[in-house]
């Protein structure tokens, strides 16, 4: 009993087919790295259209892996909130007509709830509810109290840049390429990442659960171009550069660390969930499994091929419809200044 999940709410196009005991058949994507690079960041026009030209082959690939044919499905799920709403658009016609040509259900799933429901792929019984939960990728940095899979309440998050938008801001003041994630922590190895005394905002407020990365972003680019140096300053090369990507990724890491503590305080919870692209560091991966040990917390991190958007985290569908429920062919998705949402009309 399949589904096939659709995932598009940004710049990866990516389908998976999933059995309802939420094992993945198979998981394609089709990622735009390689077009967004030009300008170091998502350009949404430019990611709705190339959707557009992958979508149905995307679809077909998943169900040829899968060893299934289209007759075989017996719904679809589509990613339909937070993201771009021309990448949204596009899932979700692809799948509104796959559902309405085969009379199968359709549901909706949030993007965000999927990035968490990751580590139950991957942990399975080891995601105990109530857990902290923190999605943490280009668009995202935001701390969750997860009562359980589609059932999130916000505890705090980033006031302005997000985790991977900061990384990749970083990686373009260091001079190297898009996405910046990767490329910084390559660039760190070797680095002194106490080399630079960098800001970790917020981190020392006790106060709230917010995180903010732009006055970081800032400083880095401030050490590389002080102020009044001429446009045409090199970038840094050789141990200069290890020492600045090192003191930048630990500094954007302690950042993050501080908040988890505060969160695991706060709730007094003993398992923590972590997703999103940016969870991919390892620096990050080994900082959040170290503080769980000291604290006797049980920490659940997903594959790096679960971390990155993906469709095989839209297993989270079955949620609903083993709850009976089904948004239909009205299922759309409204616009607004930083998110999209599902309705039923």
């Amino acid at each position: 009993m399949p589904l096939l999940a659709i995932e598009t709410t940004c710049d990866e196009t990516a389908a998976a087919i999933i059995t309802r005991d939420r094992a993945v058949l198979s998981s394609v994507v089709a990622s735009q790295e390689l077009l967004h690079a030009r300008w170091r960041g998502v350009v949404p026009e430019v990611a709705s259209r190339a959707h557009v030209e992958r979508i149905i082959p995307v679809i077909d690939e998943a169900l040829t892996r899968a060893g299934i044919s289209r007759a075989d499905l017996v719904a679809v799920a589509v990613a339909v909130r937070p993201g771009l709403v021309g990448s949204l658009l596009v899932g979700l016609s692809a799948g509104k007509a796959i559902a309405a040509a085969l009379g199968i259900p359709i549901v909706g799933y949030d993007h965000v709830a999927a990035h968490l429901y990751a580590c139950r792929l991957a942990h399975g019984e080891r995601m105990r509810y109530p857990c902290v939960g923190l999605v943490a990728s280009g668009g995202h940095t935001t701390l969750f109290l997860v009562r359980g899979p589609t059932d999130l309440e916000r505890l705090g998050g980033t006031i302005d840049d997000a985790a991977g938008e900061a990384f990749d801001k970083a990686a373009t003041v260091l001079g190297l390429g898009y996405p910046g994630g990767p490329q910084i922590e390559a660039a760190a190895v070797g680095g002194n990442p106490r080399a630079h005394r960098l800001p970790r905002p917020l981190a020392s407020d006790h106060t709230r659960l917010d995180l903010s990365f732009s006055g970081l972003k800032t400083a880095l680019r401030y050490l590389v171009r002080p102020p009044g140096s001429p446009a045409d300053v090199p970038a840094p090369q050789g141990k200069a550069l290890a020492d600045l990507a090192a003191s930048f990724q630990q500094a954007a890491v302690d950042s993050i660390l501080a908040k988890l503590a505060l969160a695991l305080d706060r709730t007094g919870c003993r398992v923590m969930a972590i997703g999103g692209g940016v969870t991919a560091n390892t620096l990050l991966r080994e900082s959040v499994e170290r503080l769980g040990r000291d604290r006797g917390i049980d920490v659940l991190i997903p594959p790096r091929s679960l971390c990155t958007d993906n469709a095989a985290m839209g297993a989270i569908a079955w949620e609903r419809l083993e709850r009976g429920e089904n948004d239909g062919l009205e299922l759309d998705v409204v616009p607004g200044t930083d998110r999209s949402a599902a309705r039923r009309r």
